[in-house]
């Protein structure tokens, strides 16, 4: 299993992975999303810098965890996305259903 780096800023989560998110590790990783979406009231948001390819496992994970934080009025952040990440986001028509940043620091600001 590949490790999830977790870090706070402030009442934000943010999650990286660091290896790609494939079906191997995307249990692990939808496991510990799930566990700190809840005490972070949604603030979560998903540094894709060290996944630089990503399954229909990881993309499941993604979505599944994109689901629970609508439920709280959130969407989804992404940063530093790959651009194969992004292609494949885009070929199975999955781009629209997140925010996208730059780094980790503008995706933080954002829930400001």
């Amino acid at each position: 299993m590949a490790a999830i780096t977790e870090l706070r800023q402030g009442a934000v989560v943010v999650l990286r992975p660091e290896a790609p998110l494939v079906q191997d590790d995307a249990g692990a990783f939808s496991t510990r999303a799930t566990e700190v979406a809840g005490p972070a009231m949604g603030r979560v948001v998903i540094d894709l810098s060290t996944a630089p390819y990503i399954d229909s496992a990881g993309l499941e994970s993604l979505l599944d965890l994109s689901d629970l934080l609508e439920t709280k009025g959130q969407t989804l952040r992404l940063c530093d996305v790959s651009g194969t990440v992004r292609d494949v986001l885009d070929l199975t028509a999955l781009l629209p259903r997140f925010e996208y940043f730059a780094d980790t620091n503008t995706a933080v600001r954002s829930f400001l």
